[in-house]
């Protein structure tokens, strides 16, 4: 037999593999590293890009109108995630960049330094050390779109663009007041922020451009040229208002810059669903296996199938069922683990549902490497589970299934016929409620990284949060 013509298996330990040590998000990054760079050696710039390991630092810029907060903005940033503040005031102040003297002489001669050698200068200045190994907030930069052209062509790319806004008036009122420290760079104001330092107070001075006037035409620069900057960094850019106290500002900042996007790097979702019978599990892993394409594997449904397929495994499942006594372990695992390492599930991804019920069942799945990377726990008070399970009715003419409260039959004829499932009895519910909140406990120490969802509401509701959730990035674990 060609060994070329047999169906492919993918090891079950690829996938959990590759994203707890961010293989397939470090080959993204650098694919998109050589696209942009195009080096004369592709084999050598990968080599000195995972030396530098330093895919995860901070690559913030910060832009908005005059007096927005954008330097206080960047320097708590800094501070808060010990990156490095560049802006093109900092830039003119140093000394070891060789564009710098160019810069200085355009400014000397009261000449607008040219765009090109803003981008240049910071350029240089981001390859430095520092820089590539605690990353970096550009502050105040690009201003326009040419200059944000101009950063992506020379292979800047930040991740996280910040944009502040606030009304004209208020930008004003700010600009008039503001005041620096030029020995700290820090920034008050005459109204809102005056320092207590009587020493402080002493050297502080008014920076250039404030007036009225020159505000008044800076905001009307920026206005012009803002929806450029939009239109660039659409995709990685958040609006933050800037009209609230600047603590609450950083803390809406710090949260976004603190997030990862969406990456385009291979996912395979590998997603669990934990829950009270009645939570809705069920459903929320058809709507999941539906719009994405995925596997839905039901436990018990699983085990009905071997039995109805007469497999061997089914020849044993089948005198459990028999007399109605829960099927070991062992054989569980078996059964799951042979759907879970086909083709489809391999390269599709799965959603499972009633299985683990236990710690024990757990740690047995995590031994046999079917490691979930979306564990959601489906929260439903006992009253709801109550009314949603002890309430529902089947025809047993047609296998409909009805609820005295939701959907009742539509005729009388009907309502008569239908039967109660001897499992959908408050006594049996109580039985499964208790095994379960037995172990909740322990599963959700072992998940540690779960999801919480309420389960009360509407499915629709559910499954859009549920959804937020399995294309947000992985957690990163310590």
């Amino acid at each position: 037999m060609d060994a070329t013509a047999r169906p492919l298996r993918v090891p079950p330990e690829m996938g959990p593999y590759a994203e707890k040590h961010g293989l397939f998000q470090l080959l993204q990054n650098m694919v998109e590293k050589l696209l942009i760079h195009k080096p004369d050696d592709p084999i050598e710039f990968m080599i000195t890009h995972l030396k530098q390991d330093n895919d995860d630092v901070p690559r913030i810029c910060i832009v908005g109108p005059p007096a927005s907060g954008k330097t206080t903005i960047a320097m708590w940033l800094c501070k808060q995630l010990d990156a490095i503040r560049v802006s093109p005031e900092t830039l003119l102040l140093e000394e070891l960049l060789e564009l710098t003297k160019e810069a200085r002489a355009y400014k000397e001669r009261e000449q607008e330094i040219p765009n090109a050698l803003w981008t240049n200068l910071i350029q240089e200045r981001l390859s430095n050390v520092d820089c590539i190994k605690r990353g970096w907030v550009l502050e105040g930069f690009p201003e326009n779109r040419e200059q944000a052209w101009m950063l992506q062509s020379a292979g800047i790319a930040p991740r996280h663009v910040v944009v502040l806004y606030a009304p004209d008036v208020v930008l004003i009122e700010r600009n008039l007041g503001k005041r620096v420290d030029p020995f700290t760079e820090e920034v008050y104001h005459t109204t809102f922020d005056w320092p207590s330092d009587p020493l402080v107070q002493q050297r502080l001075v008014e920076p250039e451009g404030v007036s009225e006037q020159e505000t008044s035409k800076k905001l009307l620069d920026y206005h012009r040229n803002f929806p450029g900057i939009f239109q660039t960094f659409h995709k990685i850019l958040k609006s933050i208002n800037a009209d609230q106290p600047c603590a609450d500002v950083f803390s809406q900042i710090l949260t976004y810059v603190q997030t990862r996007h969406r990456s385009a790097a291979p996912f395979t979702p590998r997603i669990l669903f934990c829950g009270p019978p009645g939570s809705g599990k069920s459903l929320q892993a058809a709507l999941i296996a539906q719009k994405y394409g995925i596997v839905n594997i039901c436990c018990g449904q699983l085990l009905k199938e071997a039995v109805a397929d007469k497999t061997k495994l089914g020849e044993l499942v089948k005198p459990y069922f028999d007399n109605g006594c829960p099927v070991p372990d062992n054989i569980v695992l078996k059964i799951l683990a042979d759907r879970l390492n086909r083709l489809d599930c391999m390269t599709s991804g799965w959603v499972l549902h009633g299985f683990p019920r236990d710690l024990d069942q757990a740690e047995q799945l995590e031994r046999i490497r079917m490691i979930p990377n979306r564990v959601f726990f489906l929260n439903l008070p006992y009253e709801s589970i109550m009314e949603r399970l002890a309430q529902r009715r089947i025809d047993p003419a047609t296998g409909e299934r009805y609820h005295i409260t939701y959907k009742p039959a539509p005729s009388p004829d009907i309502q008569a016929r239908l039967r109660q499932n001897p499992k959908d009895l408050e006594g049996k519910i109580e039985m499964h409620l208790e095994i379960y909140y037995r172990n909740i406990k322990d599963l959700e120490e072992f998940y540690e990284n779960a999801f919480y969802v309420n389960a009360d509401q509407d499915p629709h509701v559910v499954f859009e949060y549920i959804e937020s959730c399995i294309i947000k990035p992985l957690p990163q674990k310590s």
